[in-house]
C-alpha cells in the first residue's frame, strides 16, 4: 500500500490542540465484521462538530462482538510491527499529523513488569494512523482539521503470561494517567475476548471531542487504538472491537 507523507497545512483548534493536516484518503471503508453505517451515540458538545463518512461501520453500534475463551499460549512472539493494510483505509506510520497538546494523546503505561523485545526501530511501526474516506473533519468554532479514523500505539514483549491480567493493569494505569491530563472517561468499559486477543474499550471526551479508546493484549504484545469521532459521535464500542482486532491482525509480524 502506498504511504502518503505530504504535509498540507497546520491549524490550532485551541491553545492545547495542535493539528497538522497530512495523509491521503482512499475508497469508502467497510467494517471488518461486514456491516456499514454510522456510529449512534454521544453527540459532541455545542459549538464543536465532526463530520465524516461511515468509516467506523456498525450501524447503530452493531451486534455485540463474539466472545470466546482465550486459548492457551501458542508460543508465537513478534519481532516487527507493520503498517497494516485494512480494507477502505489508508494507513501510515505516525500520528497522521493530528495530535492533542498537553499530554492528551493516549499512551500505553502500566506495563513495567513486561520486558519489551529488543528490535530494530525501523521494523517497529509502534505508532500508526489510519484514515477513511471521506475523512473525519473535527470542528471547533471557526477552526477545522482533518483527523484519522484512529491512531494506534503498539508494544512488543518477550512474554505476556496472562494477557487478561496484563490488559487490566495497562488499562487501569493508562486511564488514570489520561484522566489526570484531562480525558474524561464515561460509561462502562466493554471487554471482549477472542481465542488469541483480549480487548477492552471505553468512551471518553478529550477537549470536548467524543473519543472511543480500546486497549488490547495477547501473549506477545499489547497496545491501544484511539478512535476519533465521525459525524460528532462516538465510535460505538461494538464497532471499535472488530476494528481493533483487524488492526492487531494486520500489524503484528513474527
Amino acid at each position: 500500500m502506498n504511504r502518503f507523507r505530504a504535509v498540507v497545512a497546520s491549524v490550532v483548534l485551541t491553545s492545547s490542540v495542535a493539528v497538522t493536516l497530512t495523509g491521503c484518503g482512499s475508497s469508502e471503508p467497510s467494517d471488518p465484521k461486514g456491516s456499514t453505517g454510522r456510529p449512534d451515540a454521544g453527540k459532541a458538545s455545542e459549538g464543536q462538530t465532526s463530520t465524516g463518512g461511515s468509516a467506523t461501520g456498525g450501524g447503530e453500534g452493531g451486534a455485540a462482538p463474539a466472545t470466546e475463551k482465550l486459548a492457551a499460549d501458542p508460543g508465537t512472539r513478534y519481532t516487527a510491527i507493520a503498517v497494516p493494510e485494512l480494507e477502505g483505509l489508508v494507513c501510515d506510520e505516525g500520528d497522521g499529523g493530528f495530535h492533542y497538546g498537553s499530554d492528551l494523546d493516549i499512551i500505553v503505561t502500566g506495563d513495567e513488569d513486561l520486558k519489551e523485545i529488543e528490535g530494530d526501530s525501523q521494523d517497529l511501526a509502534d505508532e500508526v494512523s489510519c484514515f477513511g474516506s471521506p475523512r473525519n473533519v473535527l470542528r471547533k468554532g471557526t477552526m477545522s482539521a482533518s483527523a484519522p479514523m484512529f491512531t494506534a500505539r503498539t508494544h512488543l514483549y518477550e512474554d505476556v503470561s496472562d494477557p487478561a491480567a496484563a490488559l487490566n493493569g495497562i488499562y487501569d494505569a493508562s486511564v488514570e494517567l489520561a484522566t489526570g491530563y484531562g480525558r474524561d472517561f464515561t460509561g462502562e468499559p466493554l471487554t471482549a475476548t477472542s481465542s488469541g486477543l483480549v480487548v477492552k474499550c471505553r468512551q471518553n471526551v478529550t477537549d470536548t471531542f467524543p473519543m472511543t479508546t480500546c486497549f488490547w493484549a495477547n501473549y506477545g504484545a499489547a497496545g491501544v487504538v484511539d478512535f476519533f469521532p465521525a459525524d460528532a459521535q462516538y465510535v460505538p464500542l461494538n464497532s471499535a472491537v472488530p476494528w481493533t482486532r483487524a488492526f492487531v491482525a494486520g500489524a503484528l509480524r513474527n
